[in-house]
């Protein structure tokens, strides 16, 4: 038995912690260069960092309101996932699908609306990544095809912004089917002389990149953005070798020809319209005058 012992007191640690007097989400952090930005001064630069130009996420509404002169008509807002396999991983795909429309007040992942874009009718399918990653699953197909068939019935061009981490896995082969519907509405959609324009954002992968956001006539990309099929680490596991710098990313896939522009968000709505009145002939009135 020790002559001495030393007793042991446990940490103290206070009852309550002082509130901080600045109120939380104010404040938002860069992941490009670490610059800390007033959420105020982001969003009304588009939510692109004014320092080093990081393209941020923004959520589906907000894409439908940069592109469309004012108000828009949402279609098929209803379709609901009805977990058609049972589906359960670490959780059952009902409880994420609840969690999902919860948090984004959305039933799926994309939003299909009709409205004009300086004064062209037009189709315009936004994808929501907060919505279990922006996958596509039987609704998101359903209403894109649908977007696309109104589309031709209406004689209007479509453009799709494409922000998915691809094909839903917890509705298995049915989501991989949605590839070839979407895929086999824009052949018709092409047939009708109509135009298809893709607008590719962070992230654009697996298999909404292996079917129709390649498809467009006319690939546009927002700057550093992720677009492929694979991951860069799956890819680099699976060939064993290093990727190059920027493997991936937009800038290196217009180098290789897979999109034809990369254009900054806050020239995107101007670069939609302009493209969308050469596409589809629109011309401005003539200004008529009577001639003595």
């Amino acid at each position: 038995m020790a002559w001495f012992k030393k007793t042991r007191k446990p940490i103290a640690t206070p009852g309550k912690e002082k509130a901080s007097r600045v109120p939380e989400g104010l404040w938002v952090k860069c992941p490009g260069c670490s610059q800390v930005i007033y959420n105020k001064d982001l969003a009304a630069n588009l939510n692109v960092c004014p320092k080093c130009a990081h393209h941020f996420r923004i959520n589906a509404a907000e894409r439908l309101r940069m592109l469309f002169d004012g108000d828009w008509t949402e279609f098929d807002k209803d379709l609901v996932s009805t977990d058609p396999l049972n589906f359960t991983d670490t959780k059952p795909y009902k409880s994420r699908l609840k969690a999902s429309i919860a948090s984004t007040g959305m039933n799926d992942a994309v939003i299909v609306a009709t409205g004009t874009v300086e004064g062209v009718p037009t189709v315009i399918a936004s994808m929501e990544y907060g919505f279990i990653g922006g996958s596509m699953g039987v609704v998101v197909g359903e209403k894109i095809a649908r977007g696309i068939e109104r589309a031709i019935a209406e004689r209007m061009p479509v453009v799709i912004v494409c922000c998915s981490g691809g094909a839903r896995m917890m509705e298995g082969a049915l989501s991989l089917m949605q590839m070839a519907k979407i895929c086999g509405a824009l052949a018709r959609l092409d047939r009708q002389k109509l135009p298809f324009i893709s607008v590719l954002t962070d992230p654009t992968t697996g298999g909404v990149t292996a079917s129709f956001a390649m498809l467009g006539d006319l690939n546009i990309a927002e700057p550093k953005a992720l677009i492929g099929f694979a991951g860069p680490r799956v890819i680099e596991q699976t060939i064993r070798q290093k990727l190059p710098v920027g493997f991936q990313r937009s800038e290196f896939l217009l180098e290789h020809g897979m999109i034809d522009i990369i254009i900054d968000r806050a020239q995107l709505r101007d670069t939609v319209i302009q493209c969308l009145q050469f596409m589809v002939g629109a011309k401005k009135p003539a200004v008529v005058t009577s001639g003595l």
